[in-house]
């Protein structure tokens, strides 16, 4: 049986996001170099990131880190989502 509060405490609930997210990455940019549209996948590059910074700094709370490491993963999500927003308005 799946002991959920566990996956929880040791943080690996955050791992199998990560697990995903990369997976999901994979795919997608598999699929769109298939169908001619590698240029599609590097528009997301920002907005994985800034959602794999999140679920970083959401791992680093769940293990009692440093605030100082939350912090950075945090400042790194924000970084990642401005590069994100400023590359959807140029467009």
């Amino acid at each position: 049986s799946w002991d959920v509060e566990a996956l929880f405490i040791s943080g690996r609930i955050a791992d199998i996001a990560l697990t995903v997210m990369i997976a999901e990455a994979v795919l997608l940019y598999a699929y769109l170099t298939y169908r001619g549209g590698a240029e599609q996948f590097r528009t997301l590059i920002a907005n994985l990131a800034a959602g794999g910074c999140l679920v970083v700094a959401l791992r680093l709370a769940l293990v009692g880190a440093a605030w100082q490491w939350i912090a950075f993963a945090l400042g790194a999500s924000l970084l990642a989502h401005v590069v994100d927003l400023w590359s959807r308005l140029r467009s």
